[in-house]
């Protein structure tokens, strides 16, 4: 039972996720990939406390998975955030 709850959980959170990206204008991208940066740093702060607490080896391949996983989520949204806020920037041969 516990099983199917966690399953309905996670597929109305992807389904709603999905559905809200989808809706949001594209002047709106950067400030939402800050926000989505902070979260997934805190699943890293929540991967790492996994893996360090958890008793069994499931727990921490689990917690490592996760760790990888929000790590790359962090990088890319930094390297995403900036190659757009590169389009604002002058072109004035300088750099600036």
């Amino acid at each position: 039972m516990d099983l199917v709850l966690l399953l309905f959980v996670f597929v109305l959170a992807g389904f709603l996720g999905f559905e809200l990206i989808n809706k949001v204008p594209s002047q709106l991208h950067t400030p939402l990939m800050s926000g989505s940066n902070a979260i997934s740093g805190i699943t890293v702060v929540g991967a790492i406390a996994a893996v360090g607490l958890s008793p069994s080896g499931w727990g921490q391949v689990l917690g490592f998975l996760a760790l990888v996983l929000a790590t790359i989520n962090v990088v890319g949204g930094y390297l995403v955030t900036d190659r757009m806020l590169g389009m604002f920037r002058r072109k004035d041969g300088n750099g600036k």
